[in-house]
Order: C-alpha cells, then structure tokens, then sequence
C-alpha cells in the first residue's frame, strides 16, 4: 500500500471510531419510559420482600400480585403493575403488563 492508501484507511477507522455511541455506566443508567408506564421501576426495592409487604402500598392504577403457580389472565396492559412471587411468597419481579 502506497502513503495515501495508508492515510485513507486510517481516516476512515477514526471516521468510524467518531461514529460510536457512549454508553451510559451502571449509575447513569436510564428508565425506558415506554417500558416503565405503571412505574415498575419505582418499587423495584420491594424484590427479595414478603408479598404481604405489598398490602400496605397505596398505588394510583392498577395493580396485580401474582402468587406461584396462580392463574392469571394473558392480556397484557402496559399500565399494570405487576408483583410476580415464587413458591416460598417472596416477590422475585416487579414489572408492567
């Protein structure tokens, strides 16, 4: 490869490198909003608690606890929030749908 050849091709990496996006750390991290509707993320400490621990919550909107191995209903409302608890009642996600 002659200079110029050289010179294109390591322009055209720094050209590339410069097109990459920063990604954010784990202290900057943001809340997807479209995801985050019925404000998952603000009870996102209640994981690891009781599901009892959730009687006392006074939340606007609707709410559904889901015990193990209960049935519930498979439409999804982007609105709802969801408390989901494993076999020994202990609440294992929170989450919208």
């Amino acid at each position: 490869m002659k200079g110029y050849g050289k010179a294109a091709l390591v322009m055209a990496l720094f050209t590339l490198a410069a097109c990459q996006h920063a990604q954010k750390g784990a202290d900057t991290a943001a809340v997807d909003v479209e995801n985050n509707r019925c404000g998952a993320a603000d009870y996102q400490n209640y994981v690891g608690k009781p599901l009892t621990a959730v009687n006392g919550l006074h939340i606007n909107g609707p709410v559904r606890v889901i015990p193990w191995h209960s049935a519930v209903t498979m439409d999804f409302n982007l609105n709802r929030l969801n408390f989901l608890g494993d076999k020994d009642d202990v609440i294992t996600s929170v989450y919208c749908g």
